[in-house]
């Protein structure tokens, strides 16, 4: 009498076995599919704007991610299940990297036991790690996240830029940038280690090509100096060096900061940018980060020997801190007049007291200006937002 295959043994023997290390992703994922019992799955990936989920798989059709059961999955990171119309049950399941939302994996079986999810939980894992392992030399999968040809300095722009959202159990920081297909000079970066969250937004003078060319040296310069353990002074000094010898014609404004992420001290430099914002239990902390800004990074700062000044506050469990650039507070609403600051932080704070994830809240701010524009921005709108989540650490 033959022995049943055990699922979870079939998924460990196709992985160890190489052969399979050259598959394609639609292929090598069925297979595992398969490998694991289950009737049929299929991967969605958000698109640049997040505003759509496009299947790998070119049979299906692409969802709204504001108007689907699987967006539904993607803006709030949960399990929901449905009736299939193929027969069955399709459970949307979160495809998320770390802290980063790619998309949705749908998968399908005759029936939805606590089992069958378990095995499609780890199925969404393991796709998660397969899309992120390829994309970054897989055209096929950009062009799959995009719904417009995209413009030189922004092509060159967002090879530089960092995932969207990252985070731990002690923090998470998520931004966004538009316009998507044409951004010129507008940046963001952050990077964790053990001990600190890295994070810095950037708005490079100008909107061409010369503009996207200083903040990716802005960036590059930033990443070399906090690699070699440069404490923020030195950071800065390291981007203006770059840039006065290189661009010696341009500038940018920035914010650059260091959040410790055992004792909340959080420490910055802020480079003739907007002040950032603070939200401390729902509510704006009015000019809690506001201070006297150093010049922009470049050649203004080689035009005095003033020392870059290090900003610090101590940040309390919860709260989160809000970095943007002029574009944000500038763009028009659909009521007519600017969105400005207050009813910019009055939006993130009401996002925050819901309960709403970090992610979503970005994402939904910036399609509520998009939508007031349609689609035409005055200016490049960058926000980044951190949050300190506090945990202390286990004796």
């Amino acid at each position: 009498m033959a022995v049943p295959e055990i699922p979870e043994v079939a998924l460990a023997e196709f992985l160890a076995d190489l052969g399979n290390s050259t598959l394609d992703l639609t292929t090598a994922m069925a297979r595992c599919t398969k490998a694991m019992g289950l009737q049929h799955s299929v991967a969605y990936l958000a698109d640049l704007q997040q505003q759509q989920l496009t299947p790998l798989n070119d049979l299906v059709r692409t969802l709204p991610i504001d108007d689907s059961l699987a967006g539904w999955t993607y803006r709030t990171q949960s399990l929901r299940i449905e009736e299939s119309d193929f027969g069955g049950t399709t459970a949307w399941l979160p495809l998320v990297d770390g802290a980063e939302r790619l998309g949705v994996l749908a998968v399908r079986a005759p029936t939805l036991d606590p089992l069958a999810l378990r095995r499609g939980r780890t199925l969404a894992s393991l796709f998660a790690m397969m899309i992120t392992s390829k994309r970054a030399y897989k055209d096929s999968y950009v062009r799959q996240t995009r719904t417009e040809p995209m413009r030189l300095a922004a092509e060159m722009l967002r090879a530089f830029l960092p995932p969207r959202t990252i985070g731990t159990t002690r923090a998470v920081s998520t931004a966004v940038l538009e316009p998507a297909y044409e951004v010129g000079g507008d940046a963001f970066d952050h990077a964790l280690t053990d001990s600190i969250l890295h994070t810095a937004i950037l708005d490079a003078m100008g909107h061409d090509l010369a503009s996207g060319l200083t903040s990716v040296v802005s960036l590059a310069a930033c990443r070399n100096a906090r690699r070699t353990g440069a404490d923020l002074p030195e950071l800065v000094e390291c981007v203006d060096a770059a840039l006065s010898k290189w661009l010696p014609d341009q500038f940018c404004t920035a914010v650059v900061s260091q959040l410790n992420l055992s004792t909340g001290k959080l420490r910055w430099i802020n480079c003739g940018h907007p002040a950032p914002l603070l939200i401390r239990d729902h509510r704006l902390v009015a000019g809690a980060m506001d201070r006297d800004a150093d010049p922009p990074m470049g050649m203004p700062a080689a035009l005095t020997s003033t020392p870059r000044r290090v900003h610090e506050t101590t940040l309390e469990p919860g709260d989160r801190v809000l970095m943007f650039t002029d574009g944000v507070t500038e763009a028009r609403r659909t009521a007519g007049g600017e969105i400005g600051l207050e009813r910019f932080a009055d939006y993130v704070v009401r996002a925050a007291a819901s309960g709403e994830l970090a992610p979503e809240t970005l994402r939904r701010l910036i399609q509520t200006i998009l939508n007031a524009q349609e689609n035409r921005l005055r200016d490049d709108a960058t926000i980044l937002m951190f949050e300190w989540r506090h945990t202390p650490r286990p004796a």
